[in-house]
């Protein structure tokens, strides 16, 4: 078994796998950057070393400082996390020449599946259903891009092949606009991956995102835990997530699940992995990419399966393994996942940044809160605006959706803008709640959304008792000595309310 982790990350993901690591008894060790010196993933690590300089190609990306840290704690393996260097082929080849386990599939397989073109002609190869296009390569031919659109038919989707989270994407609706939005999507790929290269796809109308969560050992045995619905998205990054997805019935499941397990056995995939679709109104699938790390949406399948998929994450890199067998996995109940922005929608979804006044989260019986921040902490402008995710389960989907408006409405963050307010709208929308979503769905119904005018007066009440008790406003050192005071009647203040 690994004895001691290296967690190559920050924020929530770092606290995470911190903690599943503590549960097993294996040491832990974080790393931080200066502005990330009073950070949770850093008091709760056993061992903590310091990075320096918080840009992250100084830091988080910087792969000999990391390494260099690994040495000098003794760590045996590297988790990645999400994000950062998790899906960076060399970083997975320089764990290993260091004698490191890197937590994750081997740099050939990360290579193979962050190239694009590569992995859609790999998944055409093994039989896996992908959608109509056009990469450029051998087997397009003489064949250009102007005839490949003509072929396919209008709309197309531009796609960088070496990158994620929407950077280098553009929609094309004529052939008037192809050469503009080529060069444009190639001008944003070179910049966010250092490569321009494109592919072509025919682009899909009202489509739902629906990903496959997959478990591989290290001796051949490979088993899905089910879906996750991830079409509520902005600028093609997710944002609310839930399992199971209400378009999937028990069919589409099985051959969906049958080609996820296809996927990662004709690369030759281990650890935790997700092979990500897109599913068109007709009910037909297409592979779409495979993330060769932990999801940030992981929590829902845990919710719904009760699989702790970072401690299988864990176990499978110490060479055990899967004891689970894929009849014996179910789901139980409905689970919900809003991801808890530093950003302001109201202005394009801009990040916010400032101290953390207040943090106030819900508790109750099946939500989670998974964070990496705490009252006190500066958030910058180095990282992203990611603050927390929260998590809940009910028996059905109304259930959890009924829950999720709680938990949103007792949701409190003092001190930056958060998008709890568009989160709150999204989840209250009639549309969302009968299930009628696409990868549209906020472009569709919140383009132009506005919070409403006027808080709440009990928010108004709170947020200023919060800043005067803070602020050392409340009075002199009679109030204080109150304060103390075992017998005074304010110590056992019931619940109260303003009458209207």
């Amino acid at each position: 078994m690994i004895e001691k982790v290296l967690i190559a990350n920050r924020g929530e993901i770092a606290v995470r796998v911190i903690n599943a690591c503590q549960e097993m008894d294996i040491q832990t060790v974080a790393i931080y950057s200066d502005v990330d010196e009073s950070s949770l993933h850093v008091q709760n690590a056993d061992e903590a070393y310091p990075l320096g300089d918080p840009t992250p190609s100084e830091s988080y990306l910087n792969i000999p400082k990391i390494l260099d840290i690994a040495a000098k704690s003794g760590a045996d393996a590297v988790h990645p996390g999400y994000g950062f260097l998790s899906e960076r082929e060399e970083f997975a080849q320089a764990c290993l020449d260091a004698g490191l386990k890197f937590i994750g599939p081997s740099a050939e397989v990360i290579h193979g599946m962050g190239d694009k073109i590569e992995a859609k002609r790999t998944m055409a190869n093994a039989g896996v259903p992908v959608i109509p296009g056009f990469t450029g390569g051998e087997e397009d031919g003489e064949e250009t891009l102007e005839q490949a659109c003509q072929r396919i038919g209008f709309p197309v989707l531009i796609k960088a092949t070496a990158g994620g989270g929407g950077k280098g994407m553009k929609v094309v609706e004529t052939m008037e606009d192809l050469k503009g939005a080529v060069d444009s999507a190639r001008r944003e790929a070179i910049s966010s991956f250092g490569n321009g290269e494109l592919l072509l796809e025919k682009y899909l109308e009202r489509p739902r995102h629906i990903e496959f969560q997959i478990l591989a050992d290290e001796h051949g045995k490979i088993i899905h835990l089910f879906e996750r619905e991830c079409s509520i998205q902005r600028r093609h990054q997710k944002v609310i997530e839930e399992s199971p997805s209400v378009v999937i019935d028990d069919d589409l499941r099985n051959r969906m699940g049958e080609a996820a397990i296809l996927a990662a056995k004709t690369i030759g995939y281990t650890n935790a992995g997700t092979v990500e679709f897109m599913v068109d109104k007709n009910k037909d699938f297409y592979f779409l990419e495979m993330n060769t790390r932990l999801q940030v949406e992981h929590a829902i399948t845990e919710m719904t399966t009760g699989i702790d998929i970072v401690k299988w994450q864990l176990r499978i890199a110490s060479g055990e393994p899967l004891t689970l067998e894929q009849d014996q996995v179910g789901q139980r109940g409905h689970s919900i996942e809003c991801r808890i922005y530093a950003e302001d929608p109201e202005q394009g979804f801009m990040p916010s940044t400032g101290k953390l006044k207040t943090v106030d989260v819900p508790h109750g019986i099946n939500i989670r809160h998974d964070t990496g921040v705490k009252e006190g902490v500066e958030i910058t402008p180095y990282y992203d605006p990611m603050l927390a995710k929260l998590i809940v389960r009910g028996e059905k989907r109304e259930d959890a959706i009924n829950k999720m408006k709680w938990a949103l409405s007792n949701y409190i963050t003092l001190g930056v803008t958060t998008n709890v307010p568009f989160l709150k709208a999204i989840i209250a929308h009639e549309a969302f709640a009968s299930g009628d979503i696409d990868t549209h769905f906020i472009d569709t119904y919140f383009k132009d959304w506005e919070m409403a005018a006027e808080l709440p007066m009990e928010v108004l009440i709170a947020a200023a008792l919060d800043d005067i008790s803070r602020s050392g406003l409340a009075g002199g050192d009679d109030q204080k000595d109150e304060a103390h005071d075992a017998h005074s009647p304010w110590k056992n203040a019931g619940p109260w309310r303003i009458d209207s």
